[in-house]
Order: structure tokens, then sequence, then C-alpha cells
């Protein structure tokens, strides 16, 4: 088949569905920004898309989507051209709904198939709205502003011939009519890759190697902000580091804003937070690394003694199924998306988002008792291994996903 996947930072979720498609004699060819400078072995296109600033205030409710459909009309001329002047046809085209892309490739393929990954369907209620009340109050107004970023999701999906969605819970987010034609299919581990190491070590910043065995306490994250916890964690430390005198921490994440608003006053989240607490805190022991290597991620789940990952009810994070992958004892906050994964006692420890004083003392009990929490390891990665493996469930469902539409 002739296969066409668009994601403007790809490979995205199809780095390993494309090579696969690619290896079982597909014809693939990725669309994405040209700004997006990320390699693959995939004939890769790109558009050029100049984003016109939105005034909010004229277009109120409706600035989401006028962002979002312009990126869609960008990539639906460069597709028409790639039909006009080449006679390029797809006969199934995969690509991320949540920037708008795929919105009016049909009107340019209307005989090719269309699958767009479903990744969440903002909601006023239910969801991360209202949930933090650091964040906002979950108002009337908020619940309005929510529910009006999604119609451009809601569009994509009705214009399509099916939804991939990565967790039952992400696919829970769309309405009922739009849940029906959702398949949820993750994305999908590399276990072999991602596996337990007892000769795993990180070298840091100060020049001190961490090794498997050690006190080492993470938390990691793309960038450090409250809709992962953040701020939470920070507040928990204090106590932590009091009562485990020979506990590291090391901490990864950027400093940009993935999801919610920025500080109002200009400054990072990182720096927000850890203002809060620093003087209650031994530096020596925090290590703030930015962000690193996939490899130096692995080592770090590796050599991790207790593994610290909140989120708000929203898009479930890779790293915390690549941590159970490795073999680490993930403590997670008590929310929707991560129950689907984790059951407390059994395969990773569960505390109340908000239960700063729960957070410390199971961190501390993590860490001072190792040898107690071996089987809840051995559980989070045989979890893994039976329905997240890339290898074995994931990939193969993803496939037959797009095979199936071979005309």
């Amino acid at each position: 088949m002739k296969i066409l996947l668009v994601h403007q930072n790809f490979p995205g979720q199809f780095l390993y569905l494309a090579p696969e498609l690619k290896r079982r004699g597909h014809d693939v060819v990725a669309l994405t920004d040209m700004v997006n400078k990320r390699e693959s072995d995939v004939r890769t296109l790109r558009y050029r898309h100049d984003p016109v600033r939105v005034d909010a205030q004229v277009s109120r409710l409706g600035r989401n989507y006028t962002t979002q459909s312009d990126r869609g009309v960008t990539v639906a001329r460069a597709c028409l051209r790639l039909r006009n002047e080449s006679g390029y046809v797809p006969d199934v085209i995969f690509g991320h709904s949540g920037w708008g892309e795929t919105l009016f490739l049909k009107e340019v393929w209307p005989e090719a198939k269309l699958i767009v990954y479903a990744e969440f369907y903002y909601q006023g209620r239910g969801a991360d709205v209202g949930f933090d009340p650091e964040a906002g109050d979950g108002s009337f107004d908020h619940v309005l502003i929510a529910q009006g970023r999604a119609a451009h999701l809601g569009q994509s999906l009705l214009h399509a011939d099916a939804g991939v969605s990565p967790t039952e819970w992400q696919a829970s987010t769309y309405p009922p009519a739009l849940r029906r034609m959702i398949e949820v299919i993750f994305d999908g581990v590399d276990s072999a890759a991602v596996k337990p190491n007892l000769s795993a070590s990180v070298t840091l910043p100060n020049g001190r190697v961490l090794h498997a065995g050690d006190e080492v306490l993470t938390f990691v994250n793309r960038n450090l902000e409250p809709y992962r916890g953040y701020h939470i964690f920070m507040r928990a430390l204090p106590d932590v580091l009091s009562a485990r005198p020979d506990a590291q921490v090391v901490i990864v994440g950027g400093d940009d804003v993935s999801y919610g608003p920025a500080p109002k006053d200009g400054r990072r989240w990182r720096d927000v937070y850890l203002d809060e607490v620093k003087g209650r805190l031994d530096l020596s022991r925090v290590h703030f690394l930015g962000k690193v290597p996939y490899p130096t991620f692995v080592s770090l789940m590796q050599v991790s003694r207790a593994h610290a990952y909140l989120t708000y009810p929203f898009v479930l994070s890779w790293s915390m199924l690549e941590a159970m992958s490795a073999g680490a004892l993930v403590i997670a906050s008590d929310t929707a998306p991560v129950r689907e994964v984790i059951r407390h006692g059994e395969n990773g420890l569960l505390v109340d988002f908000f239960d700063i004083a729960g957070w410390s003392r199971t961190l501390i009990q993590a860490l001072e008792k190792p040898e107690q929490f071996l089987p809840l390891r051995e559980a989070a990665r045989k979890t893994v291994l039976e329905k997240y493996d890339l290898r074995s469930v994931c990939l193969p469902r993803m496939v037959a996903a797009v095979e199936r539409f071979a005309p």
C-alpha cells in the first residue's frame, strides 16, 4: 500500500510503526513541519507553515480552532500540490489530530482511508480542567474554554474512517458517538531495550557516579510543570531528604511548558517551586539534569530505587511505562490515567495526587526498604510484557489497524 504518515513532529507516535510498515514492503511517506529537524529512514516531505498570530479578543473561544485549522489548511494545500504535481494518491493516511493537520485531507484525497491518532479530547469537566485548585478553579468560563478547544478534534475524527488512542482512559474522553470509532492501541515499549540492568550507572554533572542499588530517587518529565505534579514532588522532598540522609535525587525535565499556562511572573516552573522549598533542601543532593539523551534516561530508570510519577487526569506519559519496563518501583499519583496501568500494592504504589505528607512517607519507605518492594518491581515489568510490549503486543496491532484498509 501507499501509506502517508502526518505528524508535525514526525516520527512522534510513529517512531516504530513507520519503519515496520516500510519493512513489510509498503510505500511509506511522512509529511511533517519544515521546522522539525528529526531524521528518519522513511522518505520525509516537509511543509512550511507560517502561523498568523491570533487575536484572542477578536476570536474569543474560536482562537484554538483558528490556530489548528490554519495549520490544517497549510497541510491540505501542500498535499494538493503533491497530488497535482506528482499524481501521488495514498491508500491510507495516518495522522495525529492534535494540531489540525488531518482536518482537510479528505478534501484532497477522498478515495484514501484516513486514520487519526486520537490522543485526548478536551473536556470542561472530568479531566484536567479544575483538577488542581492552584491552576484554576474550574469556573464556568474555564469549562467553556476547554470545550471550545475540542472543536478541531471532533471534526478530525468525524471526517476520518477510524481512530486510534493509546489508553482506554484517553479514548473515554471522547463523546460516545466518537468513542465508537476508536481502537485502543498503546504505542508500545521496547522491553528488549528497556529492561533491568544491575550493572547500570549514571554519571552526574558533578562527576558523581550512581549505580544500581544506590539510594536514588528519580523524577522525570518532558518539562517540569504542574500538569505532571512537579510542585507536589518538590514539596514532598524536604521530609524525604531529612529522613534519608544518603539519598540522591535526580530530576529530569526541561524548562518549557508542554501543558497549561506558564508562570505569570515570567519565571520557570522549576524555579517557582524550587524557590519555595530550597531553604529546607540539601541542594548538593538534588540534581537537575534538564533534558537528557534517551540512553541516559534508560540507565537512570535502571539505577532508580524509587521513581515518582505524577499527572493530572490527562495524557499518560510514555516514561511511566518505560520505568516499569526497566524494573523501577513506580510511586504514582492515584489519578485515572495511572490507575489503568498500576494496581496499588501489586505492580506499583499509588498516592493521592495532593497528599504531600503521603508522598513523603511513601517515598521514604521505598528508599528505606528496597527489598520489600522487589515483587512490585517484577510485577511492573510483567505488566509491560503482557500488555504494552512493542514487538509482541502493540506493534502487530498497530500494523493490523493500518493494513485492514488494504484496497
